[in-house]
């Protein structure tokens, strides 16, 4: 494995793209490793580094677009386009998602940018490779800060997790969307579904609309290929440690950040989460499982402080 760094770009290469945004980042570029090609970003130039994972690669890093700005007054926030989503590239096949392959990305963003050691912030399936890169790395993590994570514990599990991901189903109507086959004909379609069920909290018709623009952004086959690698607790590899082990045996500080209205993982999980890890759990009332987006100035003070008293 290798891992190539292109040249960094300060913003002022980017002022056009950047002219809508709240924050331009100051430097940027790209981690390539394996031939793929990783985009991150880091703004703020001093204090302690965090790092933003990318979630599903349904989305990309816009979707930390209400946490970079006010946590690069205080830190060095790095976020990172996921492989198949965004500015990276988008190689073809379930073994280029395996968790083992997106916790080896984090690792080259974190080395591209000059980042030793970081706090780790994974939102839903970005909480999967926080949690191992703790386990296998924990010379570069300095904190875990978990929001709706998408782990397999003992809780009941997501909705998503019980339709059959390979078989047709009888309609078309709600989980039934979550298939290999509706994704090939209506990926648009899913998206409005899936993130009407991300977002549940009132008047976040902005927060559904921008997701489905950043799902416009990758494509049926690739999304495809997500669902059928390999990843933490999937039963596929009987010698693999489960979610609730690994977070047992770390021993990093860590917070759990979890709505009560999660329609995509059950608070349950995120409860048992966070007992493993012995670390807090802050449950935001009436949230759903993207609270950074709908309830971003009790989640953005939640992470500030919790990277102070960790850095």
């Amino acid at each position: 494995m290798t891992v190539g760094l292109d040249p960094v770009r300060t913003v002022s290469s980017r002022r056009t793209v950047d002219a809508v945004r709240a924050r331009p980042p100051d430097r940027s570029g790209y981690a390539v490793r394996d031939g793929v090609r990783l985009y991150w970003e880091q703004s703020g130039r001093s204090g302690p580094a965090i790092f933003l994972l990318p979630p599903w690669s349904i989305v990309h890093s816009r979707c930390w677009k209400l946490q970079v700005p006010h946590l690069a007054r205080h830190f060095r926030v790095i976020t990172a386009d996921p492989r198949g989503n965004g500015r990276s590239d988008r190689p073809a096949g379930p073994e280029h998602y395996a968790d083992r392959v997106l916790m080896d990305d984090a690792v080259a963003v974190l080395d591209a940018a000059g980042i030793d050691a970081a706090v780790l912030v994974g939102l839903s399936m970005g909480a999967r490779i926080a949690l191992q890169l703790a386990d296998a790395r924990p010379d570069r993590v300095r904190g875990l800060a978990l929001l709706g994570p998408s782990v397999r514990t003992t809780a009941p599990p997501p909705a998503c997790w019980v339709q059959p991901f390979e078989q047709v189903p009888d309609s078309d109507e709600g989980w039934n969307r979550f298939t290999a086959d509706y994704w090939r004909r209506d990926l648009p379609g899913f998206a409005r579904f899936f993130f009407g069920e991300v977002f549940p909290e009132p008047h976040s018709s902005k927060q559904i609309d921008d997701a489905g623009e950043w799902a416009a952004q990758t494509d049926a086959e690739t999304m495809i290929a997500t669902q059928r690698a390999p990843f933490l607790g999937d039963g596929l590899r009987p010698e693999e440690v489960s979610a609730l082990e690994l977070a047992d045996r770390l021993r990093c500080p860590s917070l759990v950040i979890h709505g009560d209205d999660d329609r995509i993982v059950p608070i349950a999980t995120g409860r048992q989460l966070a007992v493993a890890l012995g670390g807090r759990l802050e449950v935001i009332s009436g949230g759903g499982h993207c609270v950074q987006a709908r309830h971003p100035v009790r989640v953005n003070l939640l992470l500030q402080h919790f990277a102070e008293s960790v850095g």
